[in-house]
């Protein structure tokens, strides 16, 4: 198949969460599958200036039709992802000219900048995406598009309306895949111009959403197959505590058969114990003593006590409640006076991270905070900490649990979304298959009594070695992921080539 994967992010060219993991993952996935994948992004100026990319110019610049009256000028250039015996293509879209008002992605300097507060440049790439398939002299042309998360949200959109008839545009299905369905891209009715879109689409069956609208809900209503990124997740984003206002539209879509539920993976050559050069020992399920090595270089790293009877508890995260940190704030004492030690590197919330700097004050050689990100220091506590904390409110998937399990690392994680997917609860599970600790109810005595569970297996050496083996085993690669979705592409084609509509098309009056 000739797949075009579109996401605002990609590893390791712009990074903000784990959106770019999966699009920098996923498509060396389905090429070593022998599908034909090619990737389209934003040109930051991050990836223009840095010499190890080797961009190039590819095409432009070029007419991108906005609205009427309204033109801005694009270009593409390219970069590849490299491994395997063929590098994936990565082209990447900028604009220029007089328009460029709306600080466009290619004033992007690091990743902390790549994400707008407007629409304007979320409506460019749609469109600018759209009109280089149109405008490639190669004769390339998509089975499928795949676009990720609300960013890309317009594109099912303008290709089922504006581009509708065009031969380029027309025969290619899309997929839509939501990442995280909290965060939707939503806008005011002032704001509406800025999609070029006619009123007639500014309604409850189409765009319209509480009074704004909402790339989201586009991407949602107007493409062929929709998925998001755990089964756990597609059945809660139906409910009214998950679904963040789109619930009718999820539960209408799931009752369709076009909603399902794909895990994500995680690339199994990036994080990999035995070859991982950002982590001071090697080690395996085979050859697990480098883990204790990592462990004790760590502590001293971080201003932790040298002992190896405390467990380490590591955390490394976004420092939002979405993550469970009120949970955690609640907790924190009383689970270091279980004689634990505990790390955190993260940025977010001013009041989490003023918290943990405390912690760390009151706590000395007893808990660590970092405040920012790392990716050096991140792998070093996967690869050192005996276990990692994970009590999401709701994790649409979740890649940390995923990255300690491989290293050998013991998540403690709450059951919802791709946790419940991914981590066996030891004493709910056989001994055998158990790889981590499990708990349902959102609450800090939940919790705590999980983690004083935990602490106290972990001085049973026998049982505690039995877990680290099963974690090694967890098998969470992207393969078996990415054939699940070329089975989806293959459904969505199906679905675009027999003349079935989208959720908006069926509507009577749609445009």
């Amino acid at each position: 198949m000739k797949i075009l994967l579109t996401s605002a992010e990609v590893a390791p060219f712009a990074k903000v969460g784990g959106l770019a993991d999966v699009a920098g993952a996923l498509p060396k996935a389905l090429r070593d599958l022998g599908h034909d994948v090619r990737v389209v992004m934003p040109c930051y100026k991050m990836i223009e200036t840095n010499p190890d990319y080797a961009v190039q110019d590819v095409m432009g610049p070029f007419t991108v039709p906005i609205r009427p009256g309204v033109t801005e000028r694009a270009f593409v250039r390219q970069t590849s992802i490299p491994g395997g015996d063929r590098p994936i293509p990565v082209f990447l879209i900028g604009n220029k000219g007089a328009n460029r008002q709306h600080g466009y992605f290619s004033e992007a300097t690091d990743s902390s900048k790549v994400y707008s507060l407007r629409p304007e440049p979320y409506v460019f790439f749609c469109k600018a995406v759209l009109e280089f398939l149109r405008k490639s002299n190669d004769g390339w042309q998509p089975d499928i598009i795949h676009c990720n998360d609300w960013q890309s949200g317009l594109i099912p959109v303008f290709a089922r309306t504006v581009y509708r008839y065009d031969p380029a545009i027309a025969s290619s299905a899309t997929l839509f895949t939501i990442h995280n369905l909290a965060y939707q891209g939503n806008f005011d009715r002032r704001d509406w111009i800025a999609t070029g879109l006619p009123d007639s689409m500014y309604t409850a069956d189409e765009l319209e959403f509480y009074g704004g609208w909402s790339f989201m809900k586009g991407g949602l209503t107007f493409s062929d197959r929709i998925n998001t990124v755990s089964e756990t997740y597609a059945r809660e984003i139906t409910t009214a505590e998950f679904g963040c206002g789109l619930q009718g539209l999820t539960q209408t879509l799931t009752e369709t058969g076009r909603l399902t539920g794909i895990l994500n993976g995680i690339d199994y050559e990036e994080y990999d114990p035995e070859r991982d050069p950002r982590i001071p020992f090697q080690f395996s399920a085979s050859q697990p003593a480098g883990k204790l090595k990592c462990k004790r270089l760590l502590q001293d790293e971080l201003g932790l006590d040298p002992d190896a009877k405390s467990p380490v508890i590591g955390l490394v995260s976004r420092l939002a409640d979405q993550k469970g940190l009120d949970l955690i704030h609640d907790v924190i004492e009383q689970v270091i006076a279980l004689g634990a030690q505990f790390s955190l590197l993260g940025t977010g919330d001013k009041f989490y991270e003023e918290f943990f700097r405390q912690l760390q004050t009151r706590y000395p050689g007893k808990a660590h905070a970092r405040i920012g990100f790392d990716i050096e220091l991140a792998q070093r506590i996967y690869a050192g900490s005996d276990m990692f904390l994970m009590p999401s409110r709701f994790e649409p998937c979740g890649l940390g649990q995923m990255m300690a399990l491989r290293y050998g690392t013991i998540p403690i994680v709450r059951a919802t979304g791709g946790l419940a997917d991914s981590v066996r609860g030891y004493g709910s599970e056989s001994p055998k298959l158990a790889n981590g600790f499990v708990f349902r109810d959102y609450s800090s005595s939940a919790l705590l009594d999980t983690v004083r569970q935990a602490v106290e297996l972990y001085r049973q050496p026998g049982k505690w070695k039995q877990l680290m083996a099963n974690a090694f085993r967890s098998d969470f690669s992207w393969p078996r992921s990415a054939q699940r979705y070329v089975s989806l592409y293959s459904d969505a084609v199906a679905a675009r080539h027999s003349g079935q509509q989208p959720l908006a098309l069926d509507c009577p009056d749609a445009e």
